[in-house]
Order: structure tokens, then sequence, then C-alpha cells
């Protein structure tokens, strides 16, 4: 751990020369990934200062106590070694903490997609629940939602819709909400207060950038159709929303949110890097981690995740065990305590791993 901590604290000081250099203060893009990195690394290395000063201290505390004859100062030797070994326990697990790899991605901007599932009208209506709740979490957070493609239900809710979610470690929060929402309760639509159960699908991807996903836009089939969603006076006059058919994987993706056909074609590209990085993920997760798969993140939206369960006013996640029994709270985006649930079952394997 010492030796990873010194190339840690040799980066640090690289990069704090690094960043006053004049070609990375002319280009913002170089000076704010420099920045970012310098402030990651910095609590590690305050750490790590405070950590070799409490080790230090250690040998200081032993020397006396292999040299000292009198009594009275080698008593409070040995009580000042007992705090300090009892402080390097507690910093050691910190750092540890702190050393765990960050996923690269958990910083970025998330495409959310909620689709209805088993249940007809009911799965709709619940999918437009889900879109609520993450809607209110993302104002908590003071983030930016922006709906960019939408297939209403026929009774209420969404078969099907898209957003974007900006700001601050957006992924780092969402990824955990990927995988089959079940919802238990008596529909609107039943008519003898008989108690259902119904699923919608949530995925959410990082959004990617053109230099993280490369695609070939001769393999993409371009179609433009007429807005039917919210825009105004251009809604079914201009063919402003984009259809585009990513030919080798058959992925399809649709954005109508802006009047202007090169902004929505933007948005539909960023979509479409995102769920081609999400195939080609998932190759590379089932070629190396067959052996291993993680509880907690594996993202598949095929898993079934967190059951809401109406009569009981209870909220269930499958993976950690942890249930809450404030459902109508819940509904209204406060998920906060599920994502740091599932936050601590993430480090705890992850520091498993580390281990073995």
């Amino acid at each position: 751990m010492i030796d990873k901590l010194e190339e840690i604290k040799h980066r640090f000081e690289e990069v704090g020369q690094l960043i006053v250099q004049p070609d990375a203060m002319s280009d913002m893009n170089k000076y704010s990934k420099l920045s970012k990195e310098y402030k990651d690394l910095e609590k590690i290395v305050e750490m790590y200062d405070k950590y070799a000063m409490v080790l230090e201290n250690i040998d200081s505390s032993k020397e006396i106590l292999s040299t000292e004859k009198d009594p009275e100062f080698r008593e409070m030797a040995k009580m000042e070694l007992e705090e300090l070994e009892e402080k390097q326990e507690e910093m050691e697990e910190l750092l540890k903490k702190m050393l765990i790899p960050k996923d690269p991605n958990d910083s970025k901007n998330s495409i959310l997609e909620i689709r209805a599932g088993t249940g007809g009208d009911e799965a709709a209506i619940f999918a437009g629940d889900l879109f609520r709740m993450y809607q209110r979490f993302a104002e908590k957070q003071g983030w930016k939602l922006n709906v960019m493609d939408l297939t209403e239900g026929t009774s209420g809710g969404y078969k099907e819709i898209v957003s974007m979610v900006s700001g601050e470690d957006v992924y780092g929060k969402m990824k955990f909400e990927s995988g089959v929402h079940r919802v238990q309760r008596v529909p609107t639509t039943e008519t003898q207060g008989r108690v259902h159960t119904s699923a919608a699908t949530v995925a959410v991807l990082p959004e990617m950038e053109e230099v993280d996903v490369q695609i070939d836009m001769n393999d993409v089939r371009k179609d433009t159709f007429c807005s039917s969603g919210p825009g105004g006076q251009s809604v079914n006059t201009t063919y402003s929303a984009i259809r585009l058919t990513h030919i080798p994987t058959g992925l399809v993706v649709s954005c109508q949110d802006e009047k202007s056909q090169l902004k929505n074609l933007d948005k539909a590209l960023k979509v479409l890097r995102s769920r081609i990085y999400e195939i080609e993920l998932k190759k590379h997760n089932d070629a190396v981690g067959a052996q291993r798969k993680s509880m907690v993140g594996s993202g598949d939206r095929s898993d079934k995740i967190r059951t809401y369960n109406y009569p009981q006013g209870r909220v269930t996640d499958h993976r950690i065990g942890y249930s809450q029994h404030n459902l109508p709270t819940v509904m209204d985006g406060e998920i906060g305590d599920f994502i740091e649930q599932l936050r601590i079952a993430e480090n705890a394997e992850k520091l498993s791993e580390g281990q073995d």
C-alpha cells in the first residue's frame, strides 16, 4: 500500500507542475482534466501525509520504550503508542477505501431509459411513476433532466421514455438503478381490488462523447419525421425529429425534443454511442467477468433489482436485502439511502477482490 501511495504522491506533484504550464493554461479541456485529477489526488495525498506522521510517531514511541528506563516516561510512551496504533488502523482503512479504483464514467452525464414491461397498462403507469421519482431525485441533486423521446401509455404513464440527465457525478449515483423494477399494488384499471404485479425496465447509460465511441456514419440510416411531443408551433409542421438506425447492431434511436434537426441529431448520436458502448461493455464483462459477477454493479437490465410493495408501504432492494417502509417518500425521489447502501456494498466487494 505504501508503494502505491508513494506513486500517487509523485503523480500529484507531477500534475501540480503540469497544471501551471502554458500549454495547459491555454487548452481548457486539458486544464479541466488536470484540475480534476489534482483535486482527486490531493485528498489521498493529504491523508497519506497524516498517516506517514502517525507511523513516524509510532517509531519514536517504540524507540522510547526500548531505551527509556524511567517508569513514568515508559508508561506515557506506552499509552501514546496504543493511541497511535489505533489511529494507524483507522487511517489504513480509510486509505484502502480511497485507493479503490473509481469508475472513470462516474462523473459523466447519463442517458436514462424507462420502458414498461409485463403488466400492460399498469406497467406503463408504473413507468411514469418511476420517471417522476427520478425527476424529483434529479431536482434534489441540482441536476438537469431533459426528455428526448417518449411514447405514452394508453391509460397514462409511458410505454417508453428516454431522458438526458446532466450534472455532477450523475452516472456514479444513477448507475445502480439499471435493472427490472417491480410493483405490487391494486391497479387503477382493476375493478375487483386484486393486487397485481407489474414491471418496468430501467437502463442508465453513461453519456459517451465522440472520442469515447467512434461511429461510422455509413453504418447509420437517418430518417426525419414530424415531432409529436412538446415543441410549440413547430410540432407536426417541420421534419425536425430524427430517427437513427445503426445497421450492424439493429439499434434504433429517436430524438424529437428540439426544434432544430441538427440538435436532435446530436442528441440522438449521443444516445446511440451510449447504447453501442453498453453492448461492447457487456461483451467485455461476459468475457473477463464470468468467474466473478458483481452482486451490485452488473447493471444488467434483465436483473430484478427492486420491488415497490404498495399494500405494505415497503420498498426492497433484492441485491443487498435492504428495505425501507416509506414508499410514498421514496416515490417522491428520496432514493439516496438505497444508492448509499449500494455504494457501500460495491466498495466492500472491490476491497474484498483487492485482498484476494
